[in-house]
Order: C-alpha cells, then structure tokens, then sequence
C-alpha cells in the first residue's frame, strides 16, 4: 500500500522547506548535497526538495508499487530502511511509520502506518542503521507523533550519540505531531 499525504506528511513537507531554505540564507549548505527522501510513498517530500533546486535526490520505500511511481521523476530503490542503500548523504528525510501496533488494522496497510508494537521500534532502529549513512554534518529531519513515545525515542537516541532538537509541532484532535533534527555528536 502506497502512503498517502495526509496531515503528517504536509507537516513534514513544510517544515523541509523551511529549513532548506533557511540553511540556504545561512549558507550553510549547497544545492549539490545529496539528499534522502526514505520511506518516500507518493515522493511528496522529494517533490518539496527538488522544487528548491536541489537535484541529487535519491528515493525509497519498502513497497514496490510506490518505487515504480517514484522512477518516474527520481532515482529511486526499493529497500527496507537502509537495506538497499550503500551511500551516505548529507540529508536524510523520513515520515515513518509511527503508530503503536494495532491488531484490528489489515495487513497490507500496517507497513505504511505501523512502526512496532509500542510505535517507536522502527524509529529507533531508523536512527541506529542512519547513523553510517550520514556525511560529516550530516542532518535527520523526522516527523513521529506522541502516539510513538517521543520520550523514550529521545531517550534512545541520547544514548545512540545523537543531538536532536525539535523545529515543528502539529496539534491534531487526537495526538501531537513533532518534527525533529536530528545531528551526530
């Protein structure tokens, strides 16, 4: 099942574009960094990086129907977080899935929605793998929602080397979506 944008990932989107731009003014970075959209669905985010110019983007996703919608417009590889990906990046962007298990949920939606029994497994295992992936300076921004345990993510990550520092939030009637940066010690 391809994830379709919802408020998460608009949340997501905007919040890249911010700070893309506002790296830019600083000039802190340049528009051949080679950026990661992973866990891209329909590409919404790649389509906000590559409206700013950037063009070293490389996609992914777990499911091969939204690999075959991202080669249309980007380069794109079907791996399961970092299974398929050797390179290291400058950026890596990710809208997970962030949701505690649900037993009622169908199957084939879980991989899109679910990210572990209690919502943050995936997350922390995201930042573990990211870690070789990341060039000198290198940056995370991820979006996971309250429903995912923020403190015990953060709490993991502390212990992973990680600074992180939280740039957006979103109150939804049933739970907080945040987004983070996330930096190597």
């Amino acid at each position: 099942m391809i994830y379709q944008p919802a408020e998460d990932s608009w949340l997501l989107s905007e919040t890249t574009e911010k700070f893309l731009k506002n790296e830019l003014k600083n000039k802190q970075i340049n528009k051949q960094i080679k950026i990661l959209d992973i866990g891209s669905g329909t590409g919404i985010q790649a389509e906000t990086i590559m409206k700013l110019g950037f063009k070293n983007i490389l996609t992914s996703d777990i499911d091969e129907k939204a690999v075959k919608l991202l080669k249309k417009k980007f380069k794109s590889v079907k791996s399961d977080l970092f299974s398929d990906i050797k390179e290291k990046f400058d950026l890596i962007v990710f809208n997970p899935p962030y949701l505690p298990e649900d037993k009622k949920e169908p199957e084939d939606s879980k991989t899109a929605t679910t990210a572990g029994k209690k919502g943050y497994e995936l997350i922390v295992s995201f930042l573990k793998q990211a870690k070789i992936h990341l060039n000198k300076n290198g940056k995370i921004l991820i979006l996971f929602s309250s429903l995912s345990k923020p403190e015990i993510i953060k709490e993991k990550t502390k212990k992973l080397n990680y600074k992180f520092k939280l740039i957006n939030k979103q109150k939804l009637f049933f739970e907080e979506l945040f987004v983070y940066c996330f930096t190597q010690k």
